[in-house]
Parts: structure tokens; sequence; C-alpha cells
């Protein structure tokens, strides 16, 4: 099978946190795979340079479509 659902979760939580929801994934049997890890500061200025960057696209869509 090649199709299926994904998603990706980016959140700032302590260790006891993450492992809790390590626990909840595997005991979920909806969830069939998971992967967690730990961003290094470098990704982590990427990322939220990126959604920076997509907030201000969709701000300016947005702009555009209300004064057409």
């Amino acid at each position: 099978k090649s199709t299926g659902f994904y998603t990706l979760v980016e959140f700032d939580a302590n260790p006891d946190v993450v492992k809790k929801l390590d626990i909840a994934f595997r005991r979920d049997e909806r969830v069939i795979r998971f992967l967690t890890f730990r961003l290094d500061k470098y990704a982590a200025e990427y990322a939220a340079k990126r959604r920076s960057t997509r907030a201000n696209k969709v701000n300016a869509t947005t702009e555009e479509v209300k004064e057409n």
C-alpha cells in the first residue's frame, strides 16, 4: 500500500511530555508507525523561518483576494 495519512507536529515540550506521547502512540492501535525526534538549534531556526515565510504568503494572498 502506498497511500496513508501523514501528520507532522512540531512542539516544544519537556522530556516527560515526549515520553507520555510516545506511550500513548504505542498504545493506540490506530497508529501504525510514528517517529519522534529532537531538532537541533539550526533546524529549529530554519523551521521558524519557514513558518514565518509561509504565514506572510498566506496573508498576502488573503489581502489580494479581499482587494478583488
